[in-house]
C-alpha cells in the first residue's frame, strides 16, 4: 500500500469512527468501542480487498462479509452507507436502534441491505461464515471458477472466540481446508467485565493453528500491515486467522482501551476529545464529499468485477443450471421421484421406523436434487441421512452431497444456516432429537432469518429405549414448537414421513424439524396418497364409527397407532371416536377456523396422546382436554416396557376418553 493510499485510509476509517460514536450517542444506546477499534482494518478490507457491488448486494459471486461481533453493528452500517448501498441513508444512521429503522441494535438479515446474516449472539457469526465458505467451495466444484470464486470475510471479537461453538466451527473449517474463509480477530483484550485476562488466558492463535488454520498477527491500526496480511491470506491454501491488535474505542481520550467504551455512549466530552485526537473537524453525522468519493471507489472496482462475471455467465454452457440453482426450489425430477416413492409406499404399506422411512425418501430424491446437501453430527448410520448416490465432501473434493460434521451439533446447525444464506444449497443435517438442545441457538436463528434449513432429528421419544433418560427427549417437541417460525413434523408412518419431507422441502420461509422414530410403526393411512394430507398440519385419519364423534383422539408420530387401537376399543364400548393425526400442530394452528372446526368439532372433547410433556397441547385440546404422555423424565429399559410403565397405552387413552363422554 503506497503512502497516498495510507493518507486516504485514515480519514476513511475516521469517518466510520465518527459515525459510530455519533449514532450511539444520539441513540443513548449501543457499542462504540469495537467500530472505533476496528475501523482501520475494516477500511483497508473494504477499500482494497472485498468484492461487493453496492448497486447489487445480491450478486451471486460477491464476497460475503460477516460481522460476527454484531454488537459493533455501527461498523457495518457506517460502511454500507459510505459505499452507497441503497436504503442505508444518513437518516437511517441517525435513527440507529430506533423502531422501524434499517439500523437495529444488532445486524439483521433481510432487514438491512448488505447484511449477510443476523449476528449478535456471539460465536454464531463466525460459525455461520463457515457454512458460507463451504457453500462457495461446493458450488465452485459444481460450476467452476468462472462463476463461483469469492471469499468469506469475518470480523470476530474476543467473545466470539470464547464461545464454545467457535471451536466446533474452526475445527470443521480447518479439517475441510476452507481457504476462502478469512477471519479478522479484533484482538483488543477487553470484555464487558474488564480485561479478558479475568477469564481467558488461551493462546487463540495456537488454537487455530492446531485446527489447521494459517495465522497472522498485525497491528490493527497500521493500514500497510493489514493490507499485506490480507493479501497474504488470500493466497493461503487454508483458512486464515488474522489477529489484529487494536485499542477498543480508539481515539477516545479517557475510555480508549477500557471496558468503558464497549457498550455505552461515550458522552459529549469524550466524543469532543476523540474528534480532536483523530483530527476529525466535522460536526455530528457530517462526512466530506472527498471521503465519500474515496469509499465509493471500491464500488467502481467491484462494478467492473460484476460486469465481467455477468459476461462469463452469459457465455457459460451451465448458465441455465446455475440460475436455477441460485433461484432455489425443488427440481421437477426430484418432485417426480418423490411422487413415485409415495406411490410405492401406498402400494407396499411398509412397517418402518420413521427414521428409516426418511432415509428411503432421501434415497429416492437425492440423485435428482444436486442442491440438497446433507450431513450428520457423527450419527449417519442412526439418523439414516446419507443416500447411496451422495459422495462425501472432503477437503480435496467438494463435488459430493454429504458432510461428516463430527460431534458438532451446534456448529453443524450454524453451518447449515450459512449454506442456506449463501444460496444454491438446500441443507439438511441429522442428530438425535435430544441434542436439539445443542443446536437450539442456531435453530432459533434459522427461524429468525426465515431460512429453509431442515433438521432431521431421530430417536424422538422414550421409544429410544435402553439408552435411558439422558437420550430420551420429553420436553424437546414443546421447546421446538415454541420457537416462532419453526415447523416441527412428527410423522406417524412412511407415507406421512414422505409428506413431511415434501412440506419441509417446499417451505421457503423458515426451518423444518423432522422428529423421527427409532422403533417401527405400521402403515396407517387408508387413502391413495394423491393428496398431501399432512400439509395442513392435522387431518382426520379415522372417522368415528356409526355417526358423529363423541370424542376426538389426536396424536402424533408413534402414538397415532395407539389412538387407532383406542378408537376400536371405544367402539366396542359404544363410544364413537374420531382419530386425528397431527404431524405438525404448528401448521394446523395456522389453518382457518373452518378447517380446524372440521377436524376438531366445537363442543366435542379431545384426548391427545404423545410420548412427551403436555406443554403446548392446551392450545388444541383446551384446558379440559385429556392428555396421555410424559410428566417427567424417562428410564433405561426396552421401549415396550417403558410405554407400559409410563402409561402411554391404548388402554390409558380409552380411560381418559371415557372420563369425557
Amino acid at each position: 500500500m503506497t503512502a497516498p493510499d495510507l493518507d486516504r485510509i485514515r480519514p476513511m476509517a475516521n469517518a466510520v469512527r465518527a459515525l459510530s460514536m455519533d449514532a450511539v450517542e444520539k441513540a443513548k444506546s449501543g457499542h462504540p468501542g469495537m467500530p472505533m477499534g476496528m475501523a482501520d482494518a475494516a477500511a483497508v478490507l473494504w477499500a482494497k480487498h472485498i468484492k461487493f457491488d453496492p448497486a447489487d448486494p445480491q450478486w451471486p459471486d460477491r464476497d460475503r462479509f460477516v460481522l460476527s461481533a454484531g454488537h459493533g453493528s455501527m461498523l457495518i452500517y457506517s460502511i454500507l452507507h459510505l459505499i452507497g448501498v441503497e436504503g442505508v441513508t444518513m437518516d437511517e444512521l441517525k435513527n440507529f436502534r430506533q423502531f422501524g429503522s434499517k439500523t437495529p441494535g444488532h445486524p439483521e438479515f433481510g432487514h438491512t441491505p448488505g447484511v449477510e446474516t443476523t449476528t449478535g449472539p456471539l460465536g454464531q457469526g463466525i460459525s455461520t461464515a463457515v457454512g458460507m465458505a463451504l457453500a462457495e467451495r461446493i458450488l465452485n466444484a459444481h460450476f467452476g471458477d468462472a462463476l463461483v470464486d469469492h471469499h468469506t470475510w469475518v470480523i470476530a471479537s474476543d467473545g466470539d472466540l470464547q464461545e464454545g461453538i467457535s471451536q466446533e466451527a474452526i475445527s470443521l473449517a480447518g479439517h475441510l481446508k476452507l481457504n476462502r474463509l478469512i477471519v479478522l480477530w479484533d484482538d483488543n483484550s477487553i470484555s464487558i467485565d474488564g480485561s479478558t485476562e479475568l477469564s481467558d488466558t488461551v493462546d487463540h492463535k495456537k488454537r487455530f493453528e492446531a485446527a489447521g488454520w494459517d495465522t497472522l498477527s498485525v497491528d490493527g491500526h497500521d493500514p500497510a500491515a493489514v493490507d499485506a496480511a490480507l493479501t497474504r491470506a488470500k493466497a493461503s491454501d487454508r483458512p486464515v486467522l488474522i489477529a489484529c491488535r487494536t485499542t477498543i474505542g480508539f481515539g477516545a481520550p479517557k475510555k480508549a482501551g477500557t471496558a468503558g467504551s464497549h457498550g455505552s455512549p461515550l458522552g459529549a466530552e469524550e466524543i469532543d476529545g476523540a474528534r480532536k485526537a483523530l483530527g476529525w473537524e466535522h460536526g455530528p453525522f457530517e462526512v466530506p464529499e472527498n471521503i465519500y468519493a474515496d469509499w465509493r471507489e471500491m464500488a467502481v472496482r467491484s462494478a467492473a468485477d460484476r460486469k465481467a462475471w455477468n459476461e462469463r455467465l452469459a457465455a457459460s454452457n451451465v448458465r441455465d443450471a446455475f440460475i436455477a440453482r441460485m433461484a432455489g426450489g425443488v427440481p421437477k425430477a426430484a418432485q417426480d421421484a418423490l411422487k413415485a416413492h409415495i406411490a410405492k409406499v401406498v402400494e407396499d404399506k411398509p412397517k418402518l421406523a420413521t427414521r428409516a422411512a426418511s432415509g428411503k425418501v432421501l434415497e429416492a430424491i437425492a440423485a435428482d436434487y444436486p442442491a440438497l446437501i446433507g450431513g450428520s453430527a457423527d450419527l449417519t448410520g442412526s439418523n439414516l441421512t446419507k443416500a447411496s448416490s451422495q459422495a462425501i465432501i472432503k477437503s480435496d473434493d467438494f463435488s459430493g452431497g454429504y458432510i461428516h460434521y463430527g460431534v458438532r451439533e451446534h456448529g453443524m446447525a450454524a453451518a447449515m444456516n450459512g449454506m442456506s444464506l449463501h444460496g444454491g444449497i438446500t441443507p439438511y443435517g441429522g442428530t438425535f432429537l435430544i441434542f436439539s438442545d445443542y443446536c437450539r441457538p442456531a435453530i432459533r436463528l434459522s427461524a429468525l432469518m426465515n431460512q429453509s434449513v431442515i433438521y432431521v432429528l431421530t430417536h424422538d421419544s422414550i421409544g429410544l429405549g435402553e439408552d435411558g433418560p439422558t437420550h430420551q427427549p420429553v420436553e424437546h417437541l414443546s421447546a421446538l414448537r415454541s420457537i416462532p417460525g419453526v415447523e416441527t413434523w412428527r410423522p406417524c408412518d412412511a407415507l406421512e414421513t414422505a409428506e413431511s419431507w415434501a412440506c419441509a422441502l417446499e417451505r421457503t420461509d423458515g426451518p423444518a424439524i423432522l422428529a423421527l422414530s427409532r422403533q417401527g410403526v405400521p402403515h396407517l393411512r387408508e387413502d391413495d396418497g394423491s393428496q398431501n394430507l399432512s400439509a395442513r398440519g392435522a387431518y382426520v385419519l379415522r372417522e368415528a364409527q356409526g355417526g358423529a364423534p363423541q370424542i376426538v383422539l389426536i396424536a402424533t408420530g408413534t402414538e397415532v397407532e395407539l389412538a387407532v387401537q383406542a378408537r376400536d376399543m371405544l367402539a366396542e364400548k359404544g363410544v364413537k371416536a374420531r382419530v386425528v393425526s397431527a404431524p405438525s400442530p404448528e401448521r394446523f394452528l395456522k389453518q382457518d377456523d373452518a378447517y380446524r372446526a372440521s377436524v376438531l368439532p366445537d363442543g366435542v372433547p379431545c384426548v391427545a396422546v404423545e410420548a412427551a410433556i403436555r406443554w403446548g397441547w392446551d392450545a388444541i385440546i383446551g384446558r379440559e382436554g385429556g392428555f396421555v404422555g410424559m410428566t417427567g423424565f424417562g428410564a433405561s429399559a426396552p421401549a415396550e416396557q417403558l410405554y407400559e410403565h409410563f402409561g402411554i397405552t391404548a388402554e390409558r387413552v380409552v380411560e381418559e376418553a371415557l372420563k369425557r363422554v
